[in-house]
């Protein structure tokens, strides 16, 4: 099936308005809600809510740090576009190429680490509570 979007010079209405609020965030309307307006603006506009409150809204992770863990999760769920768009991201927030290349060693370690323990069925002995005493 082929993506249809829904382009800048056809929004009008709810998902033109939609389209200037997250232009004015991102300098652009990304495919990704082009994507979901075409379908659905009212879909694109719950979206970009639940974006803005996750990834804009100042919280306890800075934006940099979300953008790296959006990253991770786009690569370990194989989507090309979120890990191209999050890498980038990173990159603009101030993630430096050094950074995210040593994330990518962490991810690849951990991925096979997991995999040793879970066919190893090994017990966990390190748990939450340590971290108090």
């Amino acid at each position: 099936m082929e993506c249809k979007l829904l382009h800048e010079e056809h929004a009008s209405g709810e998902a033109r308005e939609l389209y200037d609020e997250i232009a004015a965030a991102f300098g652009m309307v990304p495919n990704f809600f082009k994507a979901q307006a075409a379908i659905d603006p009212d879909w694109a506009r719950t979206n970009w809510q639940r974006t803005q409150h996750i990834m804009l809204k100042p919280g306890a992770l800075d934006r940099k740090t979300r953008e790296i863990i959006a990253m991770v999760v786009s690569m370990m769920n194989n989507c090309q576009y979120c890990h191209l768009a999050h890498k980038t991201t990173a990159l603009m927030t101030g993630a430096s190429e050094e950074e995210l290349h040593e994330v990518v060693k962490v991810v690849e370690l951990f991925q096979s680490f997991t995999s040793i323990a879970d066919s190893l069925q090994v017990p966990c002995d390190i748990t939450p509570a340590m971290a108090k005493k």
